[in-house]
């Protein structure tokens, strides 16, 4: 998820019906198409992010040019689902947010990639390669990656006599050693807030904390459509994050694109961000550091992964070009790493993950020292992707709410017990 990793959902209503009674997905294309033209890309990035990436294909590939349209990030989900449901073959290849896979695929609004799966399952991580699959078929194609770090404020720490967390992933602090070196950050005067989340209100970064503690995904079932929010490890997690907020910790009404600021004017000793943040906040004129994503004690370390995949519109009648620039821009490593020239986010090739990953520790001078051996232990070791289910884009706006209501000072046992009740009702249109 760069910083939007979790997209911003379609209406529930516009959703009913689209599960597993009828319609499994798009069949594989049978026409290819001219074998020369334009290639339609969408996406909600600037037009500069994908510019490398596009001229390095064409330059590849004389005869073929690729025309990018941005669609903005709060509008990317409904414009696309209306959009493909009405089989506009003006869209060829488009951006995919992972966890949507499963629905768009059953929707049919994604052409079947299986015969690419032998190359998928050797160029990309294990979790990259689950999540693009939906009934045993491959349906998008892996672009970038994510992780998740703790950045701390050495000044604050300095000044609390606090010792920073260490780089080392095996030596990573605890949720509860984050939380008491906050206070004293807040207690010396060093700073206004101990703890904040870059995604306060976000499965994609809340996701760690329950499945830190033993709770799952949230998401059970063999049809991955039961609720599972009321676990132990969902209520112990939650009922500490709702505290975050209540002792002031961390702080309520702030959210959106202006919570990186917080962690940048120096409001905050801890900050919980992604590999973006690396360079966002190398203008900072604080001194800061980065760390591994904490876990609770006896808990397990769990980080989140994932990020934007692309796929192909069924409905696009150039299906051989819209193919090969799939395949350039995630198959081929040097394809993949131009797509990452110009913004700060993980290539999710393998091959080009080993050449991007090293030059992380210098993003921002040494302040961003240990980003790339972080990240390549995380990736390893602690990822675990969001769930898969034709019903997550429901899910995450069912969560989403809730995470909003615990912030806020709703009990957490209670909310967690309606998210149960909302889930199980939108869910049973589509089992």
């Amino acid at each position: 998820m760069k910083r939007l990793l979790p997209a911003v959902v379609v209406a529930v209503a516009a959703l009913a019906g689209c599960g597993g009674s009828s319609d499994s997905g798009a069949p594989a294309a049978t026409d290819n198409g001219p074998q020369t033209g334009t290639v339609t890309f969408t996406g909600t990035d600037n037009a500069e992010t994908y510019q490398p990436v596009i001229k390095a294909f064409e330059a590849k590939n004389p005869g073929i040019k690729v025309a990018y349209t941005q669609i903005p990030f709060d509008q990317f989900n409904a414009t696309m689902q209306q959009r493909l449901s009405a089989k506009d073959s003006g869209i060829d290849v488009y951006t995919v947010d992972e966890p949507r896979v499963s629905q768009l695929a059953a929707k049919g609004f994604l052409t079947d990639l299986s015969d690419l799966d032998g190359q998928v399952k050797t160029k990309f991580s294990a979790a990259a390669y689950k999540t693009n699959h939906f009934r045993d078929k491959l349906w998008s194609l892996p672009m970038w990656n994510s992780t998740q770090f703790l950045f701390y404020n050495k000044t604050a720490l300095a000044k609390a006599k606090v010792t920073p967390p260490t780089a080392d992933p095996q030596q990573r602090w605890t949720w509860e050693q984050v939380e008491a070196a906050g206070r004293k950050a807040m207690q010396s005067g060093g700073t206004k807030y101990g703890l904040f989340m870059e995604q306060p209100e976000a499965y994609y970064q809340l996701q760690p904390l329950a499945e830190s503690l033993g709770g799952s995904s949230g998401i059970e079932g063999d049809d991955a459509l039961t609720p599972a929010v009321e676990t132990d490890g969902w209520k112990k997690a939650m009922q500490w994050y709702g505290a975050t907020f209540a002792s002031g910790l961390s702080p309520r009404g702030i959210g959106g694109f202006q919570t990186g600021p917080v962690f940048a004017n120096g409001q905050v000793a801890f900050f919980v961000g992604g590999p973006w943040d690396l360079k966002i906040f190398g203008s900072s004129k604080i001194d800061w550091g980065v760390a591994p994503l904490p876990y609770f004690e006896g808990g397990k370390p769990v980080t989140p992964t994932g990020s934007w995949s692309l796929g192909i519109n069924p409905a696009s009648k150039q299906q051989g070009m819209a193919r090969k620039f799939l395949e350039f821009a995630t198959l081929d490593a040097a394809g993949n790493l131009a797509t990452t020239s110009t913004t700060t986010i993980i290539p999710a090739n393998l091959e080009a993950q080993k050449q991007y990953t090293p030059k992380m520790d210098a993003f921002s001078g040494t302040k961003t020292a240990g980003a790339a051996a972080i990240t390549a232990y995380e990736s390893e070791h602690t990822a675990v992707s969001r769930p898969v289910s034709v019903g997550y884009i429901q899910f995450e706006e069912v969560m989403g709410k809730a995470f909003a209501d615990i912030r806020n000072g709703t009990n957490p046992d209670t909310r967690l017990q309606e998210a149960t009740r909302q889930l199980t009702d939108a869910w049973k249109s589509i089992k």
